[in-house]
C-alpha cells in the first residue's frame, strides 16, 4: 500500500457525520495528502447532511502549502480507531476496531437486496454497452431503503468489488443518470471488478465466455437482451475474434466499469476496474507477474508510465491532444470499435527512465577503435584540458604562443601536425607583452597569423560563474563571425585566472578547475592553463596536487645550461609521456625605445632537447604529502598523516612517500614526528 492507499484509507475511517469544523480540516488534510476531489466527495457523500456544491466550493478553497498537514488527517484516522499498515511508532491508545456499517449498509446485505442488472439500465444505455456481461452485476431494487449523501440508490446499477482474496469488500452505485457513489464504510483501497474472464497468458478467449458469445450471435436480434444489437459497435463476431488474438492476451487495467465495458466490446478480452486512478497501482501490483496493459485516461499518462515502469507492463494511452478524463469509452464511441481495438493492441512498455548519470556499457563498445582526436599530433587532444608550467623566464609563454600560431595557421610545429582552428588567448598576465610576442613572430615569419584571438580583459574563474559565461558567449561570437570552429583556449596565467583563491586548497582550485571543464565541454575546444613551478621544481606545478590529477595533458617547460626543453610528463590518451621537445629563443628586434636602444622580443626556434637531470622527480604521494605539510608548518605525527590521506591513499604508500621524504632531505623525522624542510618550502 502506498502513501496515496494510505491516506485513502485514513479519511474513509474518519466518519464524514461529524460537524463542519472538522469536515474542513478533514478535507484540508486529504488535500495535503495528495487525494483528488473524487476522494474527498465521495467521502463527503456518505454524510446525511451532504451538499454537493458545497464539497466542491471548499474543496476548491484548499490551496498547496497553506493550513494543514497529512499528518493531520492521519492523527484524526487514529482518534477514530484507524491504525496504519506499517505504524512509525507504537499507538499511545488502544486500538478501536473500525466502526461496523449501519443495519443494513454492509456490502453483502446491500448485495443481497439486489436484483439481476438487465442491459435497459440507464448508465448501460449511456456508455453505449449493450451486449456487455451482466452475470456479475445487479440493480438496487425499487424503494429500497439505501441513500447516500441524501439521494435514494433505488434503481442504481450495483458494481461489486472484491478484495484480493476473492471477497466481497465494497460496491460501486451507480444510479441510471447520477454520479458513481462509494458504499459508505466499506473502503475502496485495493478491490477491483473484473469484466470478461481473465484469460492465461497465451490462451485465446475459451470456455464459457465463448460458449455465451456464439450462444448470443446465434439468437438473433429477437432478444436484445441475449444478442449484440447492431449500431452499438459491438461486432457480431466476437468468438471468432477472440480466437485470433494468439498468444500473450493481455490483462487490462482500467479506472471505471465504462473503460472496461468499452475494451471488452472492442477486444473480448478481460478488463479489471480499480474504481478511481488512486487504487490502480493497488490493483496492478495484486496481478503483477501477468501480461498487464494499463489504459490510463487522458491526463494520466506520466502516472501509467512511472506505474509501468515499476511493474513492467505496458501501457495504451488515449490520441494525443484529447482533454483530460477522455478515455476508452469516450474512444469507442466516437471512433468505434476497430479505433479502440488498434490503439490497445499498440500498447508498448514506456522508455527507460533517463539515468541520472551518462552510462554505456563495455558490450555495446564498437569493435573498431577509434583514437583519440589530436589537436598537436603526440601533444594535445582535442576538447581536453592541459597545463603547460615551469619557472619564471624560462619560456614557457613563447612556446604556448608558437603553439597557439602553428593551430591558428594549421601549420606544423616542432615537426607535428596540427588541426587548425580558432585560438583564444585569455591574456590576464599581460596582454601588451602577448601583442609584442606576435608581432615578433609575424614579422620572423613573414606571415599575418589569421584566426588568433587576444582577450586582454582581466578573468576570474574563482569568485563567480560571470567569466565563465562571458567567455563561453565570446567563444561562440568569435566562431560565427569567423565561420571557423574554436580548437584553442589559453589561459595565461592560473594564478590570474583564480586570484583571491588560494593555491594550495582543493575547495578553492576545484572550482577554477570545475569551471575550465564547463568551458571547454561548452565550446568543444581544448583548454590550456599556463601556470608556474613550485619553489622547489622537483615537485612539479605550484599549489593543489589535484590540478596535475584533473588535466589530460602536463608540460614542464625548464631552462637549462644544456638547452630550454618542454617535456611531456603527463598524458592521459596518448603513448607520448616522457617525449622531450628542444627549443631556443631568438631575439627579434621590432623597433627602438625612447631611449633610443633596441626594442626586442623573441621567437621560438626548434633546438635538440638537452639530456634528462637525473635526479629523481617526486611522485605523486611525495608531492602530496609535501603539500600537506607546508600548510600544517609545524611538526605531525606520521600517523596522522596517514590520517589525513585516509581514502585517498592506503596507507603504505603514504609511509614510503614520507620515508623517501626523509631520504631526500625533503622533510625531517624526529621520534615520529615529521615536518616539512626548507628544500621543500
Amino acid at each position: 500500500m502506498n502513501d496515496t492507499d494510505r491516506a485513502r484509507a485514513a479519511l474513509q475511517s474518519i466518519p464524514p457525520d461529524c460537524d463542519r469544523d472538522t469536515w474542513v480540516r478533514a478535507g484540508m488534510a486529504a488535500h495535503a495528502a495528495g487525494l483528488d476531489f473524487e476522494d474527498f466527495d465521495s467521502w463527503s457523500a456518505q454524510a446525511g447532511n451532504y451538499d454537493a456544491r458545497a464539497a466542491r466550493d471548499t474543496w476548491r478553497s484548499f490551496k498547496p502549502g497553506k493550513g494543514v498537514g497529512a499528518g493531520t488527517l492521519h492523527r484524526m484516522a487514529g482518534e477514530h480507531g484507524h491504525q496504519q499498515e506499517r505504524p512509525s511508532k507504537p499507538p499511545k491508545r488502544a486500538v478501536v476496531p473500525p466502526p461496523a456499517p449501519r443495519p443494513g449498509m454492509a456490502p453483502a446485505e446491500v448485495w443481497a437486496r439486489c436484483e439481476p442488472a438487465t442491459w435497459a439500465h440507464g448508465y448501460i444505455e449511456r456508455k453505449a454497452a449493450q451486449g456487455v456481461p451482466l452475470d456479475t452485476l445487479r440493480v438496487v431494487p425499487a424503494g429500497d431503503s439505501l441513500r447516500i449523501g441524501g439521494n435514494s440508490m433505488a434503481g442504481a446499477l450495483a458494481v461489486p468489488a472484491y478484495a484480493a482474496d476473492g471477497t466481497l469488500q465494497s460496491l460501486q452505485l451507480i444510479p441510471p443518470q447520477g454520479k458513481k457513489m462509494n458504499l459508505p464504510g466499506a473502503p475502496m483501497a485495493g478491490a477491483s471488478f473484473t469484466v470478461g474472464e481473465r484469460v492465461e497468458i497465451g490462451r485465446a478467449l475459451e470456455g464459457e465466455l465463448r460458449e455465451k458469445a456464439e450462444a448470443r450471435m446465434k439468437a438473433g436480434v429477437a432478444n436484445p437482451k441475449e444478442n449484440f444489437p447492431e449500431g452499438v459497435g459491438q461486432s457480431r463476431d466476437l468468438a471468432a475474434k477472440a480466437a485470433g488474438f494468439g498468444n500473450g492476451n493481455p490483462l487490462y487495467i482500467v479506472e471505471g466499469i465504462g473503460q472496461a465495458w468499452a475494451i471488452w466490446q472492442a477486444t473480448g478480452r478481460a478488463a479489471v476496474v480499480c474504481f478511481g486512478w488512486g487504487n490502480v497501482a493497488a490493483v496492478a501490483k495484486q496481478l503483477q507477474g501477468r501480461a498487464l496493459v494499463l489504459v490510463p485516461d487522458a491526463g494520466k499518462e506520466p502516472q501509467a508510465e512511472t506505474l509501468a515502469r515499476e511493474l513492467g507492463c505496458s501501457v495504451a494511452a488515449m490520441p494525443q491532444g484529447e482533454a483530460n478524463n477522455f478515455d476508452a469509452n469516450d474512444l469507442l464511441q466516437r471512433d468505434g470499435a476497430d479505433v479502440l481495438a488498434a490503439l490497445l493492441e499498440s500498447a508498448a512498455a514506456p522508455e527507460p527512465a533517463p539515468l541520472p548519470l551518462s552510462v554505456s556499457f563495455a558490450d555495446e563498445l564498437p569493435p573498431d577503435f577509434t583514437p583519440p582526436d589530436e589537436l598537436l599530433q603526440g601533444v594535445l587532444t582535442v576538447g581536453a584540458a592541459s597545463i603547460l608550467y615551469g619557472d619564471s623566464n624560462s619560456g614557457k609563454t613563447f612556446a604556448a604562443v608558437d603553439m597557439a600560431c602553428a593551430v591558428a595557421r594549421g601549420d606544423e610545429w616542432m615537426g607535428r601536425r596540427t588541426e587548425p582552428g580558432l585560438v583564444v588567448y585569455l591574456a590576464a598576465e599581460s596582454p601588451a607583452s602577448l601583442r609584442s610576442r606576435l608581432q615578433a613572430y609575424q614579422q620572423h615569419h613573414g606571415v599575418r597569423v589569421p584566426d588568433f584571438a587576444i582577450v586582454a580583459n582581466p578573468v576570474d574563474l574563482f569568485a563567480s560563474d560571470g567569466d565563465t559565461t562571458a567567455i563561453v558567449q565570446t567563444v561562440r561570437e568569435i566562431e560565427r563571425r569567423r565561420s571557423k570552429p574554436a580548437r584553442l583556449v589559453i589561459g595565461d596565467t592560473l594564478a590570474r585566472l583564480s586570484a583571491g583563491a588560494n593555491e594550495n586548497s582543493g575547495e578553492d582550485m576545484g572550482l577554477v578547475v570545475k569551471r575550465i571543464d564547463a568551458i571547454r565541454e561548452a565550446t568543444g575546444a581544448h583548454f590550456l592553463v599556463i601556470h608556474h613551478s613550485g619553489k622547489n621544481a622537483a615537485n612539479g606545478a605550484r599549489g593543489w596536487s589535484g590540478i596535475r590529477a584533473a588535466v589530460d595533458t602536463e608540460l614542464e617547460v625548464t631552462d637549462s645550461p644544456q638547452g630550454r626543453c618542454i617535456e611531456i610528463t603527463k598524458q592521459r590518451d596518448l603513448s607520448s609521456k616522457g617525449e622531450r621537445i628542444g627549443f631556443r629563443l631568438e631575439p627579434v628586434t621590432l623597433g627602438t625605445t625612447k631611449w633610443g636602444t633596441p626594442a626586442t622580443s623573441c621567437i621560438v626556434q626548434p633546438a635538440d632537447a638537452p639530456a634528462k637531470a637525473q635526479g629523481k622527480r617526486m611522485g605523486e604521494v611525495e608531492g602530496a604529502v609535501v603539500e600537506y605539510l607546508a600548510g600544517v608548518k609545524v611538526g605531525t605525527r606520521k600517523s596522522e598523516v596517514v590520517k589525513h590521506f585516509a581514502g585517498r591513499y592506503e596507507k603504505g604508500p603514504v609511509y614510503r612517500a614520507m620515508k623517501a621524504l626523509v631520504t631526500a632531505a625533503a622533510i625531517h623525522e624526529a621520534a615520529g614526528m615529521v615536518c616539512i624542510a626548507e628544500v621543500a618550502k
